[in-house]
Order: C-alpha cells, then structure tokens, then sequence
C-alpha cells in the first residue's frame, strides 16, 4: 500500500505562528503547563536522508525537508518527534515554528556521531560539554523543545557499564548550565533493553542528587513482535513492572519491531492503554524515513515522500488510542527515588557513583601556563588521515611516559570512581601535561622534551599548579564543538546503532580518537 501526499498540501504555513503550551513535569508525569492536562508522547523518530550524506545531518535546519515532511506528520496525527542528530550552527527558525503551528513538540539528542562519549573508550572534556552547551542554546530559545537527552545507548553490554559514569557527569553539567539559564527543559536518557543489566541502567540513572540524575528516562524496546504477540507474551510486561512506582517520567524512545511484516502496531493499544499509562508517558516509533533496514513509514526523495506499507496501520493504531490521565492540581507524585547499584562484576555493573568532575576550561588553561614541556600544535587536526597520525603520536607519548611517571592526573577511572585533576582537559592539553612530567623525571637533560619533534620547550612564570583546581568557568559555554564535521551513519538504533557506539576513525571527535587510542593507559 503506497499513495503520495503531495506537499503543495500543507495548510497555514504563511499564517501568523501560534504559540504552543511548554510542558512542565511532575512527580513522574508530564503536563501541559497552561491546561494541566497530563501529555502523552504520541511521537515518532525523525531523522530523514541520514545515509544519503557524509556529514552530520541537522533536518530542523532543511526548510525544503520540513515543509515535505510536515503534512505526513500531520497526518499521521503525531504530536511529538525525537530528533536524533542536529547542529547548533544552522537557523532553525522556520522548522522549529513549523512543528510549533502543528502542535508539534521536540526531544532532541545532545549528541551526535562525531560529538558523543564513545562506549568502549569514554572520556568527557571542556570540548564535549562546550559542544552539549552550545545545542542548548541554539534551541531552548523554541517553546516546542521540551526535553533533551544526553545519551542514546551508550552502554549496551556489562563490559561497557563504565560508560554510563561519563554520560551521568554530562548530564548534570547540561542540567546545571541550563538551570543558570533560569530555563527549566529536561535532560534524560535512552537505553536499550537488555536483560541483563536492564535495573541497574535505570536505577544507576535515577539514584544520586537531584542534581545528578536523569529527569526523564527512556526505552528503547523492539520485544513486541507480530499481531499474535501480547502484552505478556512479548516481554512488555517486564519491562512495565520494572518501572512501578517510578519517580520520573518514564517513555519509549524507540519503538516497533519489524521481524513480522507489515507492522500492524498493536502494541499502541497498549502503550496507551491501562496497562501502561500510569508509569509510561507514550514513546516515540520508530522510524519516519524508510531507510535499508525498512523501518520507515515514509519514503523520500529530494521533495517528495511516498507512504510505505506501515504507514497507514501506525495512523489508524494511533487514531483509536484516547489515554486517560490525571489533571495536574489532582496528583501527588509518590514515587520512590532508587538506591545506586552496587559496583561488582557479578552484579554486571562497573560504573561508580561517583561521577567525573565537572569540565572547565579556566582550570586547563591555568594549568597549561605551568607547563614547560608542550605540543608544536596549537590545535587538533581535522582531516582523516592527519588525525589518525596525531593519535598514533600521542598514544606513543602515553605508552613512553605512563609506563615511568604517575599520569593519574590526566585520567580516570569509572570504576573506582577516581578521576584526575585535569582529567577532562582537551588531548593537546593532556599530552602536554604527560610531556612536562616527562621532562622533569628527566631532569630537563636536552633532547628530553622532543618527542620526535612533538614538542617544544616553553617559558613560564611559575611551575606552581596547586590553584589551578579552584578556577572556574562562568556560564558561558566551554571552547568545545566546531563546526567541523567527519563522517556520520545512520542515528538509529535498530540499523547501525552509532550513538555511543563506535563509528570509523573518520567519524569519531577527536576526544574519542584520543581516548581510543590511550585507553589501555589512562
């Protein structure tokens, strides 16, 4: 089943932009801020011609895209989409009142292929936060934008638990900038579901201050396969139970398995249905865009978009769903905060409590005027291949250095929950620092600050770096996030699952090529 919805359709576009109700959360619910009246996320994922380019795409910038789209959205009587990859450089104006006119919120992924904490090797610095930083403030400015999250699947397995340590410590800091703003978006994350450490994701992100935990949090849930399939008999009830009681507001981020074809979507029935509503806040299906892995309920082309098969089951699944909740003024949130898992190998969790320090630019810099022994470069090579020369360069220092002199001062470890000083510093800064312990174990001997033509010896005023700790940025955004972009695949999670993953040398930032190639040592 395919027809055409031709664009020359859309309605109202040239009309006066409408204001849209900012959503507000309570206790574990989401309402509308001017009503009262509790909101369910009748969403989908929104992420079109993600293959068809070999940079970052930023859809909410593509006027030519929106005004394809919209009317498909319309249609489909959507009231929210998830937007995984955006830039904070383009003008996002005429998109974002676009969806606003439609009654069309917005849940944006901070990260992106090239701007993310990498799940095998993470690390969090001044470049990643100033990157988060900046996205803020391209887009809280819009009333529709009512949640960001800061990661999508970053931990997938036992062996990369750790990981979730650096997303929590990134979370908090875009909580805290955003809170200096007097702005009040949450920040959440999405995860997959996998048996084994299903709890202890969602307990891990919810336990802690207020300050430190996810606001929101979200599935990724692929279980329920097929028309024959049932709430039990899918695995859907799991995954409710796990979550009775919450004390944030719990969605799907990603929805809609596609093993059995064509997908006839019963599980909207449940999803917005008694089972769920009261501790599930709706989701997100996946997908928009029809992409290889033929998850799409729309097809496009340049400026036109073609129905798949899906499409019109997801619309009528979804016109027959009406959920029931509660007005604002009559609910008393009594969820219960979680306790952090404990750290050990036979609770499948390695990720500590105790999170990564906060990065700062004004510590880096006060630390990096102490330092003699320092790198040629003043900045990080962009292209592929001149990249990859510069971390091969940089992972021969660590190994050389790391092996003779203590670097606990530039590194960190999720587990024991101890992080360096200048743990979140950039790699130059890093290297640097690794350099000048170098020079003076040996004893500042000529040729002992070379490094093969690496560095060079610099003059300072003082050596002294016991104050640098005590600097502090101030509220604006950290140096971090050009505009410079590598390659990029697919956002999803059921094709290529790149968010947090880990993508080719070309695509990764060049914090994650770093942390790749000096893991095994910091």
């Amino acid at each position: 089943m395919r027809a055409s919805l031709v664009s020359a359709a859309i309605l109202g576009l040239a009309s006066q932009a409408a204001s849209i109700d900012p959503l507000v959360i309570k206790g574990s619910k989401w309402f509308n801020s001017k009503t009262g009246a509790q909101f369910f996320v009748k969403g989908i994922d929104y992420q079109p011609d993600i293959t068809s380019t070999s940079t970052v795409r930023d859809p909410l910038a593509d006027i030519a895209g929106c005004t394809r789209d919209l009317p498909f959205l319309k249609d489909l009587g959507v009231n929210a989409i998830r937007v995984y990859q955006t830039e904070p450089f383009g003008n996002h104006d005429k998109c974002m009142s676009m969806l606003s006119d439609a009654g069309i919120y917005v849940m944006l992924d901070l990260s992106t292929p090239t701007e993310t904490i990498n799940r095998d090797t993470p690390s969090y610095d001044v470049d990643l936060l100033g990157y988060y930083q900046r996205k803020v403030d391209a887009f809280s400015k819009y009333d529709n934008v009512f949640a960001f999250l800061a990661g999508n699947e970053v931990t997938n397995a036992y062996n990369n638990t750790g990981a979730s340590a650096y997303v929590k410590a990134a979370l908090r800091d875009v909580k805290s900038y955003i809170k200096s703003k007097h702005l009040t978006i949450p920040v959440g994350y999405a995860t997959n579901d996998d048996a084994d450490i299903r709890w202890q994701l969602q307990t891990y992100f919810d336990c802690g201050s207020i300050s430190d935990r996810a606001d929101f949090y979200g599935i990724n849930l692929y279980e329920w396969c097929g028309p024959s399939a049932t709430f039990e008999s899918s695995g859907y009830a799991n995954v409710v139970k796990n979550f009775t009681n919450w004390d944030v507001p719990v969605l799907l981020t990603e929805y809609g398995c596609n093993a059995i074809k064509p997908r006839t979507f019963p599980e909207i029935a449940a999803i917005y249905g008694s089972n769920m509503t009261s501790s599930f806040s709706g989701g997100f299906v996946y997908e928009y865009v029809e992409e290889p892995n033929e998850y799409g309920l729309v097809k496009v082309s340049g400026s036109t978009g073609t129905k798949t098969a899906d499409y019109e089951y997801f619309k009528k699944a979804l016109a027959a769903v009406n959920p029931s909740g509660v007005s604002m003024s009559s609910y008393t949130p009594s969820g219960k905060q979680q306790s952090c898992p404990s750290v050990s190998a036979s609770n499948n969790w390695i990720a500590s409590s105790s999170l990564p320090p906060s990065p700062s630019n004004a510590t880096c810099s006060c630390m990096m005027s102490t330092l003699t022994c320092v790198s040629k470069q003043s900045s990080i090579p962009t292209s592929a291949g001149d990249l990859e020369k510069f971390g091969q360069s940089v992972s021969s220092i660590f190994g050389t250095v790391c092996g003779t002199v203590d670097c606990g001062a530039v590194s960190g470890n999720a587990t024991t929950g101890k992080y360096g000083k200048y743990s979140f510093c950039d790699p130059l800064q890093r290297v640097s620092w690794v350099m000048t312990e170098w020079y003076n174990d040996q004893r500042n001997v000529d040729g002992a600050c070379d490094f093969g033509g690496f560095a060079k010896i610099v003059s300072v005023k003082s050596t002294d770096d016991s104050s640098c700790s005590d600097q502090k940025d101030d509220s604006q955004p950290s140096k971090g996030g050009s505009s410079d972009k590598g390659d990029s695949s697919s956002s999803s999670s059921a094709a290529a699952k790149t968010l947090g993953g880990a993508p080719s040398m070309a695509a990764l930032s060049v914090s994650a090529v770093l942390a790749m190639l000096t893991s095994a040592l910091i």
